[in-house]
């Protein structure tokens, strides 16, 4: 073999070629770039290589000069040969020297059958087609990079690898699926890239990678090379955890958490970190006896002033507690701790950054050009163009990525009622109808079923929680059934309508009586959870303690009944961190939590009565196992407005294990008061919120020291026997019959 190249007139053919390239907008880079065999033992090799002053072609142990055409940065070889082996390029500058592979020698590994199921919109693990993957191809190690971006006139690879010149790495095209694709060798983990998409405009558009598994942390916005680990896998025991914990007829107690101002550290003010937290919030939560952990967004995000809300790298973990491995550790040891994690998902919109989703290749790929349909005006963002295929193969596959990978417990989608509704937030004129004149959002209603129905059937156990404010049917009825497939629905009428009764005076709370028996009228519609999240305690309306009425004694004994009203009502329970030792101020995403005020009693008594009610709920099948039946749960007396006495029973599958609720929501004691029971014998008193350890004021339910009390064959309530019993003041009390073993 020989190179054969000489300088003749026939190097102006390659001028189109070169002005091309030196502008960074070349389409079909292998049609030009790399080997072509130019007869029948020839083969011509031309490679781009800008800031170069020399090129040699390496084959084994021989080295062929390339020649530079009219000072440009391309440089050709011609080399003699019937059939050309694998080659290297030895490339000199100015003041070093390296030999490197020549990307363009590398043959195609797109998956076409892949890129089928994605424009199809049923690609469940995309993330492992697209992105940037380490591989090892024709025998070298390097990485691919795959990206989606069907009308840009060209894309390269841009990073510190290639001085972040789009001019570089250019990526070839397939046409068919709108996919760019390029394998680069030797590269190292932790080298940041961005993908450098020239429009056919000729705007030239510097984005992160979609698909990234890391990126930077903000102000930082390019995405960084990361190996993607085996995903964690659970063993049966684990999976049989998972399983049970998620049930409907099981107990869920779950601590909502923004890691960020759980708890920093030091005069800096810092995060702790995934270790950290794996350290001090799994055993705090365990301690108060949650059985769940909700996590708000964990996706890579610019602005901390969105909470997560407004991710721009789905599938990045945020690199503000660390790195991808630290939170598959922090992951590893809830499993180990049988804590189940939820991972707040954002499928609803994305911000308009410039590195991000928005106009990602020139034109609006992944959001509606239309901003009545494609605009958030609510949050300024953009909402995801659910009717395209691509896109919710985007979204599917980042629902199963989490639940994959990490084996977490399941998502909680947020802003669902927004994807719901086509006139969500806008007025008449500014919305779109669907192609039947309706305001449903016919694309993200099939894309929720899609993720649901896939989530769940590729992931035993798994809870899907939608936050949605409407009245939607079917949100946890099963896509089969016309559902939309969730587990659970947040029941935020009930967080609404209650929270408005506790704010009111108790001496006003009689005429409003029904906010806090609606509830009841549709509680077996949906799997509900009732929430007391993040969103009640934000933008001015203050911490839950400081929305109940009266003097400061008043406000942590209205707390402590209003939260044992809510674990005794029909639903799961949802308690954003600082809730359980009644945080003073608003929460503030910049701050830690108030920890210090656990040295006073109050807020300690608070804490005990969470702890508490915690222990309780998950120890008494009765407050959980018919959450979803009508068979659960009996009215003793919801009609005493007048006093503001609730009474109810919660029942087990089994009729005979119950528990008797009172709530009195007045600070007014009462004594000898009659109240219904279904069944003659003892009773015990096993939750008194007034008692003096919550820092109640002590009044005691019955006289008996070990607080048990005899029915009376004295008619109440509907039933044969009754119980006579002192009421304390703003409390809510817990009764249940004392079973003698034979």
């Amino acid at each position: 073999m020989r190179s054969t190249y000489e300088h003749d007139e026939s190097e102006y053919r390659y001028q189109q070629h070169i002005d091309a390239l030196q502008q960074g907008c070349f389409k079909d880079p292998f049609s030009f770039l790399g080997a072509h065999k130019v007869s029948a033992n020839c083969y011509e090799i031309r490679c781009y290589l800008p800031g170069a002053n020399a090129l040699q072609i390496v084959i084994a142990d021989t080295r062929y000069a390339a020649v530079q055409i009219a000072d440009s940065a391309l440089f050709v070889a011609q080399i003699d040969s019937a059939e050309l082996p694998q080659y290297q390029l030895n490339v000199n500058y100015s003041e070093t020297s390296c030999i490197q592979y020549d990307e363009y020698s590398f043959l195609s590994t797109l998956d076409h059958q892949a890129m089928y199921l994605f424009n199809e919109g049923s690609l469940e693990q995309a993330y492992l087609h697209f992105g940037a993957h380490f591989v090892t191809q024709q025998g070298v190690d390097g990485v691919r990079f795959c990206v989606w971006a069907p009308n840009a006139r060209s894309v390269s690879v841009i990073g510190d690898f290639n001085c972040w010149q789009r001019s570089r790495h250019f990526m070839r095209f397939h046409p068919a699926s709108g996919v760019w694709e390029l394998f680069i060798p030797q590269l190292g983990v932790d080298q940041c890239y961005k993908f450098a998409i020239t429009s056919y405009t000729g705007e030239v558009l510097e984005k992160a990678d979609p698909f990234a598994f890391k990126m930077q942390q903000a102000p930082g916005t390019a995405s960084i090379l990361q190996h993607k680990a085996a995903a964690i896998e659970l063993d049966n025991v684990a999976l049989a955890n998972r399983e049970a914990r998620n049930r409907v007829d099981a107990p869920v107690s779950i601590y909502e958490v923004h890691l960020g101002s759980w708890q920093r550290q030091g005069e800096a003010n810092h995060y702790l970190d995934w270790r950290g937290l794996a350290e001090n919030l799994i055993s705090y939560c365990k301690a108060l006896g949650f059985t769940h952990l909700q996590l708000m967004p964990i996706s890579e995000f610019p602005f901390d002033g969105s909470w997560g809300y407004q991710p721009v790298g789905l599938f990045a973990v945020t690199s503000r507690f660390g790195c991808y491995d630290d939170f598959r550790y922090f992951v590893s040891e809830c499993h180990k701790a049988n804590l189940g994690i939820i991972l707040d998902w954002v499928p609803g919109h994305f911000p308009g950054d410039v590195h991000g989703l928005h106009r990602f290749d020139g034109t609006h790929l992944f959001e509606h050009a239309d901003s009545r349909q494609g605009f958030h005006p609510d949050w300024n963002t953009y909402i995801y163009n659910y009717d395209r295929p691509e896109v919710r193969s985007f979204l599917i596959a980042n629902a199963m990525y989490w639940l994959h990978e990490f084996a977490i417990d399941g998502l909680r989608v947020d802003a669902v009622a927004s994807m719901l509704y086509l006139d969500y937030s806008r007025k008449e004129g500014q919305w779109v109808a669907n192609q039947y004149g309706g305001r449903e959002n016919l694309g993200a209603i099939e894309c929720l079923k899609q993720v649901n129905k896939r989530c769940y059937g590729k992931n035993q156990g798994i809870m899907m929680v939608a936050e949605e404010s409407t009245a939607w049917p079917g949100v946890t009825r099963s896509v089969d059934q016309d559902g939309l497939g969730f587990g659970y629905k947040w029941n935020m009428g009930w967080m609404n309508d209650s929270l408005h009764y506790m704010q009111r005076d108790p001496l006003y709370r009689q005429h409003h009586h029904h906010e806090m028996t609606f509830s009841m009228v549709y509680a077996y519609s949906e799997n509900y959870i009732l929430p007391l999240s993040h969103d009640e305690v934000v933008h001015g309306k203050g911490a839950l303690i400081e929305k109940m009425p009266g003097d400061d004694w008043q406000k942590f004994a209205n707390l402590r009944a209003y939260y044992a009203f809510m674990w005794a009502h029909p639903g799961k329970k949802l308690l954003f961190m600082g809730g359980e030792f009644a945080q003073r101020k608003e929460w503030d995403h910049d701050h830690s939590l108030d920890w210090h005020l656990l040295e006073h009693r109050s807020h300690k008594g608070i804490q005990n009565t969470i702890t508490q009610l915690n222990h309780l709920y998950t120890s008494t099948p009765a407050l959980y196992e018919q959450d979803n039946s009508p068979a659960g749960f009996a009215w003793i007396d919801n009609s005493n407005a007048r006093q503001s006495i609730f009474s109810f029973i919660r029942y087990a599958k089994h009729a005979d294990d119950f528990l008797v609720v009172i709530a009195n929501l007045t600070p007014q004691v009462y004594h000898d008061y009659l109240i219904g029971v279904p069944q003659p014998g003892c009773y015990q008193v096993i939750l008194n919120t007034d008692q003096v350890e919550f820092f109640g004021s002590g009044v005691q339910v019955t006289n008996a020291e070990n607080q048990q009390v005899m029915t009376l064959t004295s008619p109440c309530h509907g039933f044969e026997q009754s119980l006579s019993l002192s009421l304390p003041g703003l409390a809510t009390v817990y009764i249940k019959k004392v079973r003698h073993e034979s």
